[in-house]
């Protein structure tokens, strides 16, 4: 009598290595997101020396900011991410649409992707140390512009409304769009060769093909940069909060939502800190589904579109 032999299961060693994983995301992650939550029904907050609370307040701290300026820094964060992000999103797919053409024939690629995605690898505080320094009213900008004749009297940037938001969407484009770049890239090229081939054969003209092919063979990638943008965009403070020293200068239109945050932080009021915490979770993440259903497609090979157009052809012949 032959013995069974007996199965080996190696499906435990798969939930074994990714334990940590999980230890970290637990420890690091979920615990203060619940902490955060809590305290964010909690009148908690130091005043001078004495500490008030924790004392439960309900949703007390989340109509407080609704009465608050909340609402208007969430529009100066709006319009700094599209100062930074419109330009940034259309750099990246002019230039990763023309490095990845195969007619154009460009050499050294490998050289242009490291100089694009250089900006990326420079901190924030010293980009935006660097333009505090270069456009100040004594600064080389307004020193070079004087000296070629272009103006007679020094500019104020950072003393204008427009001045300072252009700035600062301009360092974000700056920092980002390289990394867009190459995303986009890898995209571009994990597309078939044949179909491009094919479309030529076709006569499909630059702008059809980019179009008609290109864009929607890369909608996951770029619905993963939007999100990530979306995200990004949300926590905005370095850049705004060096440049304008915390301040949100001028009359505050460069203060950010991470800012006001921050200045909760610093006062050791936790429990506005928490609630404001929420409202950006909460945004985030319709902002983000709203994307992701925007951007998915359900229907790559037009097959579920097909079968409802037959579906009410039929309907109407029975009619």
């Amino acid at each position: 009598m032959k013995k069974k032999r007996k199965s080996i299961s190696y499906a435990k060693w798969g939930y074994f290595f990714i334990l940590p994983f999980f230890l970290c995301y637990f420890i690091f992650s979920l615990i203060p997101l619940a902490d955060t939550i809590r305290y964010s029904f909690f009148e908690y907050y130091r005043s001078g020396i004495k500490e008030i609370g924790p004392n439960f307040v309900g949703m007390q701290n989340y109509f407080s900011l609704l009465d608050s300026d909340m609402i208007k820094y969430g529009i100066n964060t709006l319009i700094l991410w599209v100062i930074g992000f419109i330009p940034q999103i259309v750099i990246a797919l002019l230039l990763a649409v023309w490095f990845t053409d195969i007619r154009m024939k460009i050499h050294c690629k490998q050289f242009f992707k490291v100089v694009i995605y250089l900006p990326n690898l420079i901190m924030a505080s010293a980009f935006a140390m660097l333009f505090f320094t270069m456009f100040s009213s004594n600064g080389p900008v307004n020193s070079i512009l004087m000296s070629l004749g272009i103006i007679h009297e020094r500019i104020d940037f950072l003393g204008s409304v427009f001045g300072t938001r252009s700035l600062i969407g301009f360092m974000n484009f700056l920092m980002w769009f390289g990394n867009t770049t190459i995303m986009l890239m890898a995209a571009i090229m994990g597309i078939s060769v044949d179909i491009f081939e094919a479309s030529e054969l076709d006569g499909c003209n630059s702008i059809k093909r980019f179009f008609y092919i290109i864009l929607p063979l890369i909608r996951p990638i770029l619905a993963y940069t939007l999100i990530t943008a979306i995200i990004g965009g949300l926590q905005m403070f370095d850049v705004p909060q060096i440049l304008t020293n915390g301040q949100g200068s001028p009359d505050r239109t460069s203060m950010t939502l991470i800012m006001f945050l921050n200045s909760h932080l610093k006062s050791k009021n936790y429990g506005m800190a928490g609630a404001l915490s929420v409202y950006l979770f909460i945004v985030s993440g319709i902002l983000c589904f709203i994307v992701y259903k925007m951007t998915n497609d359900n229907d790559p090979d037009g097959s579920k579109a097909a079968a409802r157009k037959k579906a009410r052809q039929e309907r109407r012949r029975r009619k």
